[in-house]
C-alpha cells in the first residue's frame, strides 16, 4: 500500500485518535457535533479509484465509526461524505447532526466552530473508541 503523510490542514484541524496501516481515524476539534475523519493511507484522492480491498475496508471502518457515533449519541442523521476541495488528500468525514445543532438543516462546511475539545474530552472519546473498535 502506498503511504503518505496525514495532510497538514488535517493534523492542523483535527486529533488522530486511531491510526492503522491502512488509515488514520480523526476527531475534527468541533465539540458542538460529533465529526469524525477518515484518511486513508494512500496516494489516490477519489474513492472510486480505491482498490475494491481498500473500499472494503472504507467501508468497513465507516460502518463501524457510524455505529459508534449512534452508540455515544442520540443523532437524528448521519452525514458521510468525501469532499476534499480544499484538502486534496481523500478523506471521508463522518459527522452526527442533531435537529438543534448550531447549523441545522444546512451543511456543517465552512461554518464558524462553536465550541472547542478538551484534552481530557479527546482522551475519552480516544478511549472510548478503542474500546469499541476491540
Amino acid at each position: 500500500m502506498l503511504h503518505q503523510p496525514l495532510d497538514a490542514q488535517l493534523a492542523s484541524d483535527c486529533f488522530v485518535l486511531q491510526e492503522s496501516d491502512f488509515a488514520w481515524v480523526l476527531l475534527l476539534d468541533n465539540a458542538a457535533v460529533p465529526w469524525f475523519i477518515i484518511v486513508p493511507k494512500v496516494a489516490v484522492q477519489e474513492v472510486c479509484d480505491l482498490t475494491p480491498k481498500q473500499q472494503q475496508n472504507l467501508s468497513a471502518l465507516s460502518n463501524k465509526m457510524c455505529g459508534f457515533i449512534r452508540e455515544q449519541h442520540a443523532v437524528d442523521k448521519l452525514n458521510v461524505a468525501a469532499i476534499g476541495n480544499i484538502v486534496r488528500q481523500l478523506h471521508w468525514h463522518i459527522i452526527g447532526r442533531f435537529k438543534d445543532d448550531y447549523c441545522w438543516p444546512g451543511v456543517v462546511w465552512g461554518e464558524p466552530i462553536p465550541k472547542r475539545y478538551s484534552e481530557s474530552d479527546v482522551e475519552s472519546i480516544r478511549a472510548e473508541l478503542a474500546a469499541y473498535l476491540a
